[in-house]
C-alpha cells in the first residue's frame, strides 16, 4: 500500500518554499522568505465521528513590512470525501484561536478522480440564511496539464507532473520529461532522490509504455541521454532490493505464525493483523523471543514494547 499522505508531507514540506513560489506567489511574495518555519504538529479529536486527525504542514512566517505574522496551513488529500471541506474549517478555526494570527488554508487535492472542480468552501446555513462561509485554497493536481509547466525548472513541479492531467498515451512521455527537468535542477543528491522515488511511484510504466519510453529517451542528446539513464539504473537497483527484502520478510512472517500457532494457538484478527504488519527486524526478533510464550497475554505484551 502506498502512504499517499506521508508522500507528500515529505515532498512539501522539503519544498515549502518552491511549491509557495510555483502556485501561490502572492503568498510567498507577501512574506519574509527567510523567516518561515514549521510549527509542531497539531492534533485534532473529531467529537461527531470520534477520530483524531492531525494537520499536514502548519508554517508561521513574518508579513513583510508589518510586525504581524501569518499561518500558512497545508492539507493533503488522496481521495475524495465529503467531510473535507468541514475539517478544513475546523483545522482553521482551532489554528486561528490557538495562535490568534491570521491562517492562509491550503489544501492540496492529488486524487485521480473526480476530475470536476473540488470545493473550496465550508458554509453553515440557517432556513436559508448564510450563517457563515468559510474559504480556502485549492491546488487539484487532475485539473493541471502537465503540459503547462513541462518548461518551469522547478522541483516541486519536476515531481507533481506525475500526478497532473494527462491522457494514457502521454504517460511515457510525462515521464521523461520529469527525468530530464530533474537532471537540470541545481539541488543536492538526497533532494534528487526524493523526487526521482516520488515519479517512480507514481508513473510506474507497464511493458507496452515502457517500450515507448525507451525509444523516445533514444531521441534525446547522448549527455542528457546518460543522466536519465544513470537515474532509471538506480530504480531498477533499488526494485530488486525491495524484492528480496519483501522475500525475506514474507519467509519470516511464515515462520512465526507457524511457531505462534503452536505455542498459543490460534489467534484474533486483531492480533493476527498486528503481527502481519511487524518489520522484518521485528518478525526476526519475534521469532526468537516467542519460543518462551506460554499464553497469548505474552504476544500482547510484545507487541505493545513493540508497536
Amino acid at each position: 500500500m502506498i502512504d499517499h499522505d506521508r508522500l507528500f508531507k515529505e515532498l512539501l514540506s522539503t519544498f515549502f518554499a518552491e511549491f509557495l513560489q510555483v502556485f501561490f506567489p502572492q503568498v510567498w511574495e507577501a512574506i519574509e522568505s527567510d523567516s518561515w518555519m514549521f510549527l509542531d504538529k497539531e492534533v485534532f479529536t473529531d467529537v461527531t465521528s470520534g477520530k483524531k486527525y492531525e494537520a499536514d504542514l502548519i508554517v508561521q512566517a513574518k508579513v513583510k513590512n508589518e510586525e504581524s505574522s501569518l499561518i500558512i496551513h497545508v492539507e493533503h488529500q488522496s481521495e475524495s470525501q465529503l467531510t473535507f471541506p468541514r475539517r478544513m474549517f475546523v483545522y482553521f478555526s482551532r489554528l486561528h484561536e490557538k495562535y490568534e494570527m491570521p491562517v492562509f488554508p491550503i489544501a492540496v487535492f492529488s486524487f485521480d478522480r473526480p476530475k470536476r472542480p473540488y470545493p473550496s468552501l465550508y458554509q453553515v446555513k440557517f432556513r436559508g440564511k448564510e450563517v457563515n462561509t468559510f474559504n480556502y485554497e485549492t491546488l487539484q493536481l487532475n485539473r493541471l496539464s502537465w503540459r503547462d509547466f513541462v518548461n518551469v525548472r522547478n522541483p516541486i513541479v519536476c515531481a507533481l507532473m506525475a500526478k497532473m492531467q494527462m491522457d494514457l498515451a502521454d504517460r511515457p512521455t510525462v515521464k521523461l520529461e520529469c527525468l530530464r527537468m530533474l537532471t537540470q535542477l541545481e539541488i543536492d543528491e538526497a533532494r534528487k532522490q526524493l523526487i526521482s522515488g516520488f515519479i517512480d511511484i507514481y508513473l510506474r510504466l507497464n511493458p507496452e509504455e515502457e517500450a515507448v519510453f525507451q525509444e523516445q529517451l533514444r531521441t534525446i542528446l547522448p549527455p542528457e541521454q546518460e543522466e536519465v539513464m544513470e537515474i532509471v539504473t538506480s530504480w531498477m537497483e533499488t526494485g530488486i532490493e525491495r524484492g528480496m527484502q519483501l522475500g525475506r520478510r514474507q519467509e519470516a512472517l511464515n515462520l512465526v505464525q507457524r511457531q505462534l500457532q503452536r505455542r498459543v494457538g490460534l489467534l484474533s484478527p486483531e492480533l493476527e493483523e498486528s503481527v502481519n504488519q511487524l518489520t522484518l527486524i521485528n518478525l526476526e526478533d519475534l521469532a526468537v523471543t516467542l519460543l518462551d510464550f506460554s499464553t497469548v497475554d505474552d504476544l500482547q505484551t510484545w507487541l505493545q514494547n513493540h508497536s
